[in-house]
């Protein structure tokens, strides 16, 4: 917003109560000119949203409760938002993280016919896991970026450095642990019926995970910094966008690098299902390669990673925020990777008895997990700005039990869990549409029942999700666990167990009413 900086547009200021002369008035506007400027901005957008939205919390607003928000805006760089600007800073990323989503869902019902998924198929327990474990660090990496952002932390060039390369550090190292712990869960998993383990696809699952988690983590990282930074620039709540960014580019890219380095696909030349695009990237073999000519090479990766593990270790310790991280912020990643993986378990057993669950399946546990990592960004901002961790001011933890606090009381969360609703039914009905405009092959369902089914599904998984955000930022904010490291992990692996277990049920019950599912 531009704001013309002429002497003329400055709004009176009041000296006191003694009239004073209209020279020290023009004094005292001259030495509170940007204080002046400020307020004139925040005045005018609080009369732009005013009009446009009908928040009971905006009108009821005090003159007290409104000089305190200039404060907040400017002090703290977090600005008195409406629900209208809150979906209007929220709407495009979201967007953009579901089409992300959606091919990420394309590119599962692909690669769930190369053979990496079919002479290992333990790599289908691996993927919701790694991919949760991979959203959970970009997630609460972007979380931690935006509170130190709109605290100040990331003002300094000298801060910013600091902080920026300690925390690349931090996601390096949380990678490979993450990555290596992942692969083994999936092992694990995968020996409990079978009773035995092949060691072999062992190396090839952890050799794909470390290389996959570490390749996208540095992506990813990168493109988190300069949206946070860039959203620091036009006076954008980094709340609002960096998580779901994140999100958006996290699952397609950690399933499309693992895809592609653990494949080597051999398929009939007369086989139509694969397009010219299909066959170029078929091609592509390394670890499965390695698998089945010298599994050595995948124990070397392995040993690789593990000794570069110490050396970011190192590294991330020069912040304090990522030394505290790095020491006390494994619990929730460890514990959401074993969510994950039951909901890995699902897809495993569900994808055999329905192939086309595959497409579906990042898209609704991204969106649920996307929409509660943008609320638990927002209150662990606003918990880290007013309050001291482990005290929740004026409100008692039995307040945040209450489901209608969560949604129809007149808290900013309350309000922001009613705009991230509200975007669930149209959203996924455009992400359905764009499944099967993309899709290629037999269609999956598309018709009135089976869109009615999963709409609703996907709506009581984000209320579920929205609802224990705000119960679960209060109790680990009152233990004195700081919410931006372990919110995020624990919602978005619930969301996947949600998500899938709610999405098995749909094709169940849809198949129970129409048996030709599996036809197209």
């Amino acid at each position: 917003m531009n704001i013309a900086r002429s002497e003329t547009e400055w709004p009176e200021v009041e000296i006191g109560t003694d009239n004073a002369s209209s020279a020290v008035a023009f004094d005292e506007i001259n030495r509170t000119k940007r204080k002046s400027l400020e307020k004139f901005v925040v005045v005018y957008v609080y009369m732009i949203t005013f009009c446009f939205s009908n928040d009971e919390a905006v009108h009821a607003a005090s003159d007290e409760e409104f000089n305190l928000s200039v404060i907040d805006f400017y002090g703290s760089n977090i600005s008195s938002e409406t629900s209208w600007i809150l979906f209007l800073q929220i709407l495009l990323p979201f967007i953009t993280a579901g089409i992300g989503m959606v091919f990420a869902g394309l590119v599962l019902d692909v690669v769930q016919h190369w053979n990496l998924f079919i002479q290992v198929p333990e790599t289908f327990i691996l993927v919701p896991a790694l991919l949760g474990l991979k959203g959970n660090l970009e997630m609460t990496f972007a979380s931690r970026l935006s509170t130190l952002t709109n605290m100040g932390r990331m003002d300094s060039n000298e801060s910013r450095w600091i902080v920026i390369t300690a925390n690349l550090s931090l996601i390096q190292v949380q990678a490979i642990v993450v990555a290596f712990l992942a692969s083994a869960f999936a092992i694990v998993l995968a020996w409990i019926p079978k009773g035995q383990i092949d060691w072999s696809h062992a190396a090839l699952l952890c050799a794909s995970s470390l290389t996959t988690a570490s390749m996208a983590s540095l992506i990813l990282s990168i493109v988190m910094i300069s949206v946070v930074l860039c959203s620091r620039h036009f006076g954008i709540n980094p709340d609002n966008v960096a998580t779901p960014i994140a999100a958006s580019l996290g699952d397609l890219t950690t399933l499309g690098i693992l895809s592609l380095l653990g494949n080597n696909v051999i398929f009939e030349s007369h086989n139509s299902y694969y397009s010219p695009w299909h066959r170029y990237f078929l091609h592509c073999s390394v670890f499965l390669q390695a698998h089945l000519v010298e599994s050595w090479l995948n124990v070397g990766v392995i040993l690789m990673f593990m000794t570069a593990a110490p050396f970011w270790a190192y590294l991330a310790r020069k912040d304090e925020g990522s030394t505290d991280v790095l020491e006390n912020g494994w619990s929730p990643i460890i514990i959401s990777m074993l969510i994950s993986g039951m909901g890995g378990f699902i897809l495993e057993g569900a994808i055999r008895k329905f192939p086309k669950i595959a497409v579906f399946q990042p898209v609704i546990n991204g969106v649920g997990g996307n929409l509660a990592a943008i609320q638990a960004s927002r209150l662990a901002t606003f918990y880290h700005q007013n309050n001291f961790l482990g005290c929740l001011g004026e409100n008692k933890l039995c307040d945040y039990f209450s489901f209608r606090r969560a949604f129809f009381s007149r808290n900013k969360d309350a309000r922001s869990a009613r705009v991230l609703l509200f975007l669930v039914v149209p959203c996924h009905i455009f992400f359905n549409w764009v499944i099967h405009t993309y899709h290629e092959g037999n269609s999956p369902p598309s018709d009135l029942l089976f869109t009615s089914v999963y709409i609703t599904a996907a709506f009581l998984q984000v209320l579920l999700l929205l609802y224990v955000c705000q119960l679960l930022t209060a109790i680990l904010w009152s233990l004195q666990v700081d919410p931006d490291c372990a919110v995020i992990p624990y919602l978005t692996a619930l969301g996947d167990l949600c998500g899938t277990f709610l999405l098995y049920l749909i094709f169940i019950f849809y198949s129970w009413l129409c048996r030709d599912i599996n036809s197209g």
